[in-house]
């Protein structure tokens, strides 16, 4: 195939399912892992390779990673878009949903990097792009446990362009805003989400899936030697 492999975590649905369809459009084979491998398979994309893969297990990562590598080639761009946002404060919230979210969002980011950043570096060049969110960089309401597991892609992101620069390997993190998504259905406290629901409504629109994908289709499609380091990307209307 004339362009490289590309992979994708989280991408049964929501924002990773539109990195998903647009990476098709533009050509890309695919490796799509989420653990809803129906609704991959559903997503019915040419040249996909879809795989059961639950982010926290850094073998099942590997696995997928070897597989898809032997029938497109060498994966030129990961995703690393698995996540969750369980919402809460902190002297009520589940202590579950803590270690659900550090276990997701970073230890699972960090086995996606490990998956495919060694072979990277060895052809010196490759992307990896980190989706994290708008709140990695400032603090909400009833957030206090997702901020920090966001703010930790933002550190760990950072860190690592740093390290892997003169490989030739970008890093870019994508911190989106509200996005119109399942996210929110992760949180368990009814009075939370309604307040979310209300804050969304009064920006008239938030953003949908595409948004995202298509700044990030933009951000991969430079020249190697440029690297957007961070796509900050809400709606107009959203003010924090």
């Amino acid at each position: 195939m004339n362009k490289p492999l590309i992979a994708i975590t989280g991408a049964s649905s929501g924002i990773g399912a539109a990195f998903a369809r647009l990476f098709s459009q533009a050509g890309h084979p695919l490796l799509l892992m989420a653990r809803r491998v129906d609704q991959l398979e559903a997503l019915q994309l040419p040249n996909a390779l879809c795989k059961a893969v639950d982010v926290t297990d850094l073998e099942a990562l590997q696995s997928a990673v070897a597989e898809a590598e032997t029938q497109y080639g060498p994966i030129d761009c990961l995703i690393n878009n698995a996540g969750c946002m369980l919402l809460g404060q902190l002297d009520k919230q589940d202590p579950a949903e803590w270690r659900r979210m550090y276990d997701v969002n970073v230890l699972g980011l960090l086995n996606g990097v490990n998956a495919v950043l060694p072979a990277m570096r060895e052809r010196q060049g490759g992307t990896i792009m980190n989706v994290s969110s708008i709140a990695g960089r400032k603090t909400f309401p009833n957030h206090a446990a997702y901020c920090g597991t966001k703010f930790a892609v933002h550190a760990m992101g950072e860190n690592l362009r740093e390290e892997v620069a003169a490989d030739s390997v970008r890093v870019i993190t994508i911190a989106p805003g509200a996005v119109e998504t399942e996210l929110l259905s992760h949180t368990t406290d009814a009075e939370i989400i309604a307040g979310y629901e209300a804050w969304k409504e009064s920006m008239g629109s938030v953003l949908v899936p595409d948004d995202i994908a298509r700044s990030a289709l933009f951000a991969y499609q430079q020249p190697q030697h440029v690297c957007i380091r961070e796509l900050v990307i809400a709606a107009t209307k959203q003010e924090p």
